[in-house]
């Protein structure tokens, strides 16, 4: 009982990291064989994400050689310091002053649907609010007192909390409806919710690049096993035939 005990206590705070709180996550319904997606997705990452977050387990040409991006045009629209189509997706920001910055380096994102899981990184992205108390001018319903700004605003707009007045014993009260944005945005608000649908995509996608290999493969597998399963049983009754 013991070792069970200390057992669920490491667990505990595992679930709590992936789930984000009590905060409901919204369902991201993601297609790995989308590669039109996967493509947005990696532009939106490469042009919004990767100054601050790495992506270092992850290489520049395998990501195009997997989402059918032609390596000269992945390099003129992907690459922007030069690096060469074998390296490793990094950035040039200090560790040092990134953790001046925001207060802590911000993390290496390579893994980071396999971490969270995909639900909550589409939900966090679309839960960004104006909030002036805050250092960037933002907070998030789903990692509240967030250290970093919301980086995709030009193409949301600002988000806003909407509240609404409600009768509650004999008062009027401020309650919480949702978030909508002031129009400011390059994008509506169903465009931004696809597009941060292709970010979550390509994110996924990095987390395990081989997965619909695998996948693919585990059906094969699944079918011989299920094949050598009639077999063995055949051999199997053949073989105490003569025993019983």
């Amino acid at each position: 009982m013991k070792k069970l005990i200390i057992l669920l206590s490491l667990l505990m705070p595992m679930s709590v990291f992936a789930a984000g709180g009590n905060v409901h996550l919204d369902k991201a319904n993601y297609d790995l064989t989308d590669k039109a997606s996967l493509q947005n997705g990696a532009k939106l990452y490469m042009n919004y994400c990767l100054g601050c977050h790495q992506m270092q387990y992850q290489r520049y040409q395998r990501a195009f050689n997997d989402l059918d991006i032609p390596l000269e045009l992945g390099q003129d629209n992907l690459q922007f310091t030069g690096e060469k189509p074998g390296d490793h997706i990094k950035n040039a920001m200090p560790a040092e002053s990134a953790a001046a910055w925001f207060g802590a380096p911000p993390p290496d994102l390579t893994l980071v649907a396999r971490v969270r899981g995909a639900d909550w990184i589409y939900t966090y992205l679309r839960s960004f609010y104006a909030d002036e108390s805050r250092p960037f001018g933002v907070n998030n319903l789903v990692f509240p007192e967030v250290g970093m700004p919301h980086v995709l605003q030009e193409l949301q707009g600002v988000p806003r909390k909407t509240l609404e007045q409600h009768m509650v014993d004999g008062q009027m009260v401020d309650r919480y409806v949702g978030l909508k944005s002031d129009g400011s945005g390059y994008m509506t608000p169903a465009e931004y919710d696809g597009a941060v649908l292709d970010l979550v995509n390509y994110l996924v996608y990095t987390g395990e690049p081989t997965r619909l290999e695998s996948e693919s493969i585990g059906r094969y597998v699944l079918l011989f096993l299920l094949v050598l399963l009639v077999l063995v049983y055949l051999l199997k009754k053949e073989y105490w035939r003569d025993v019983h």
